[in-house]
């Protein structure tokens, strides 16, 4: 893997790649220090204009990563493995986001405490699937922009604005690799608002989303109990249930629940649920568990005194 990053990587000034389709003009005043700016992780560059990167100097970016990385060739050099679950709904008490806690990669389970929802504001939240790394740093970029956003309007960016310069954002790197797959979930002046973004530009406005491994799990949850006028309990209820599914059922999913409420006073952490626990007790001492929910009703465990 080193080698095919020696023989292909460059720090020619002419392979950087702008974010954006369009590279706003470098300053003349190059004076300005990364110290003023504290630490700049990543985003120093947003002084003189928008960040820039270095990627490989092929003709044909997406034939190359193809080529590498393609999980279908048996002679592919770099596997990529991805697995997770998150979900997000609205209804008429708001929008509830729910996400697993488990990062994996292939078989190996590399943490069981990741956050997978990013605070982007007190009304906006983004969901993590796909590549940590892509969705961590361009969901604080984007979040540096909606706070830019509110200090030249006066007033804060709407859901669709966001989720619009999310997307044209990573549509100017389509087929460089990208791999993310989120959920912009908030409170505007239209209400509650859910939009899919994912790293080929795709943006879809919609009431139900769930993203990555376990989602058809989720939504087999989701689908059934899902309607408008939920109370602000039975929807979460229903995140919980569905994270629980899909984390039972899905090897790349699972330890623990996350789950968050948005309201028209802004978002609002309702907890932290071990999976494990969901199992067995439930949340309120009934397990959600297929054995525990049958106990004494089926033909393996029959009632006491039946034939």
């Amino acid at each position: 893997m080193n080698a095919i990053i020696q023989r292909f990587s460059t720090s020619a000034a002419s392979h950087e790649r702008p974010v954006g389709r369009l590279a706003l003009a470098e300053d003349d005043d190059d004076t300005i220090s990364g110290a003023m700016w504290g630490s700049e992780a990543g985003f120093g560059s947003l002084a003189k204009g928008v960040p820039s990167f270095v990627i490989p100097s092929v003709a044909d970016p997406a034939a190359f990563l193809k080529l590498h990385t393609d999980d279908t060739d048996q002679a592919s050099r770099i596997k990529i493995h991805h697995g997770t679950t998150t979900l997000a709904f609205r209804y008429q008490g708001g929008v509830i986001v729910a996400v697993d806690s488990r990062s994996s990669a292939g078989s190996y389970i590399g943490s069981g405490t990741v956050k997978k929802v990013i605070e982007i504001n007190q009304y906006l939240l983004g969901t993590m699937a796909g590549g940590a790394a892509d969705c961590q740093y361009w969901e604080t970029y984007l979040g540096m922009h909606c706070r830019l956003h509110e200090l030249r309007n006066r007033e804060r960016i709407s859901v669709a604005a966001a989720s619009k310069y999310l997307s044209n954002l990573v549509y100017s790197f389509k087929g460089t690799g990208l791999s993310m797959g989120t959920m912009l979930c908030g409170w505007d002046k239209t209400g509650p608002a859910v939009y899919y973004v994912d790293s080929d530009g795709t943006r879809l406005k919609g009431d139900l989303f769930s993203v990555g491994s376990g989602s058809t799990f989720a939504y087999g949850v989701l689908d059934q109990g899902y309607r408008w006028d939920l109370t602000d309990a039975e929807a979460q209820e229903l995140g919980r249930r569905s994270i629980y599914a899909a984390g039972h059922r899905d090897a790349f999913t699972g330890n623990s629940c996350n789950l968050y409420h948005m309201k028209e006073d802004g978002w609002k952490f309702i907890g932290n649920y071990d999976l494990s626990e969901l199992h067995y007790q439930g949340v309120e001492g009934k397990g959600y568990g297929y054995e525990i929910r049958v106990e004494g009703r089926s033909s393996a465990n029959p009632p006491s005194g039946s034939v």
